[in-house]
């Protein structure tokens, strides 16, 4: 995946494997997770912790599809890279894949709704992450 909006490696550990010694597929999920988070948080400038928390912002997934192509192992480093696909008023699609030296080991396609925590209802994008979410999206391009 070129162009991406934010990069990151992970060391795959123990208690990420399955009894067959391999990434035990809900990991994955959990790895995606942290990665988003620290999206936010370090990519975009936009502590996540504080828009959830105190700001009362939320971005859950409304879709979120899994490719998985390679089994992944204890020991190896997962190049973990976001790019930002859509960007709509209150929606924001994104392709995230984990690859290895022998290539792709997981893609997905998520879609995350900015709502408001006290509604649950969809809002738009707080200025502040919307200009960095286009700032992002512009130095991807």
């Amino acid at each position: 995946m070129k162009n991406t909006a934010f990069e990151r490696r992970e060391l795959v550990r123990f208690g990420h494997c399955d009894p067959a010694g391999i990434v035990f597929y809900p990991r994955y999920f959990e790895m995606l997770n942290a990665l988003v988070e620290d999206w936010f948080t370090d990519g975009l400038g936009i502590d996540y912790a504080q828009l959830l928390g105190a700001r009362r912002t939320g971005m859950p997934s409304v879709r979120l599809a899994a490719d998985f192509r390679r089994i992944s192992r204890m020991g190896d480093w997962l190049s973990q890279r976001i790019r930002i696909e859509k960007l709509g008023r209150t929606s924001l699609g994104l392709a995230i894949a984990f690859e290895c030296e022998d290539g792709l080991r997981v893609a997905f396609e998520q879609v995350l709704v900015c709502t408001s925590l006290d509604t649950h209802a969809a809002q738009p994008f707080p200025d502040d992450l919307r200009a960095a979410l286009e700032r992002a999206l512009g130095e991807q391009e």
